[in-house]
């Protein structure tokens, strides 16, 4: 079986190909700019809204399952219509399909959101994440669509590099104490996809950690880890600034955990160490 990663030389579509050809499968990935770093996989250039480029790496690759981790923030072309066309292309080609969607497609007023939960998003890239489910599941009724929060692993992700910086003084800004989500490990999220991608689902699924943590808390977490000084970390409030978006957002990834025999650890088993009386604690 051949798995084509989409989105492969990002943060998660690297783990994708570690451990799919880890488990020695046939892998191939597409980049937008420059590809991976992985031997182990062929690359192709691929731009999502161009249909014939896509129609053509299917055509070449024929992939028994497509695994879409690619980003285009807000761009509604990109993150909204592209995962449609190719959600078609999968279904054309009778291949699975696993399309990685985001918490981002719900606004944080019920705070707390399992799988039957409708998505009300209140920000541009939301919206897009939230068509693009629809769509997929509309042209191809057995993909799965996974929704997941904050990806964290071994120091490689925006936010591990983002705590470092802030350490350093070498940027600007802070970690907010009223901005909270449910992170999970990369390592766990790829595993859980491609497990959800090795089975019969289809559908809504959840995959995020169990710990619902303030990105402040995370930053914590993060800073006593990697050994750097924590009370150099600046903290705001979310509701105070002028950034869009929810601010307390706790994916249940329970009904989906129950499926799986991988484990979704939490950001405080992953980052080995709690706060007591942490913000946003459940």
């Amino acid at each position: 079986m051949t798995t084509l990663i989409i989105g492969g030389s990002g943060f998660l579509g690297a783990e994708l190909i570690r451990q799919a050809t880890t488990a020695e499968q046939a892998t191939a990935a597409t980049y937008a700019t420059r590809p991976g770093d992985a031997a182990q996989a062929l690359w192709y250039p691929l731009d999502l809204r161009d249909a014939s480029r896509l129609d053509a790496v299917m055509s070449e690759v024929r992939p028994r399952l497509v695994i879409n981790a690619s980003s285009g923030g807000a761009d509604w072309a990109v993150t909204a219509q592209s995962p449609i066309r190719l959600a078609m292309a999968a279904a054309s080609h009778g291949a699975r399909l696993v399309h990685v969607s985001s918490d981002a497609v719900f606004s944080g007023s019920r705070v707390h959101y399992d799988e039957s939960s409708l998505p009300d998003p209140v920000t541009p890239y939301g919206a897009a994440k939230a068509a693009a489910e629809t769509g997929v599941l509309a042209v191809h009724p057995e993909a799965v669509v996974a929704r997941t929060s904050l990806i964290i692993g071994d120091g490689g992700s925006v936010h591990e590099r983002l705590v470092h910086e802030l350490a350093a003084g070498t940027r600007d800004g802070a970690l907010f104490t009223d901005d909270i989500r449910c992170p999970v490990h990369v390592a766990d999220l790829a595993a859980a996809l491609l497990e959800l991608a090795s089975g019969n689902s289809s559908g809504i699924h959840h995959v995020a950690g169990p710990d619902a943590v303030s990105r402040h808390e995370l930053g914590i977490l993060i800073a006593r880890r990697d050994g750097l000084d924590a009370s150099r970390l600046p903290t705001g409030l979310r509701s105070d600034s002028p950034l869009p978006g929810a601010l307390d957002v706790r994916l249940d990834s329970r009904e989906t955990q129950r499926k799986l025999s991988t484990t979704l650890r939490g950001a405080r088993v992953v980052l080995h160490g709690a706060i007591s009386g942490p913000p946003g604690a459940n």
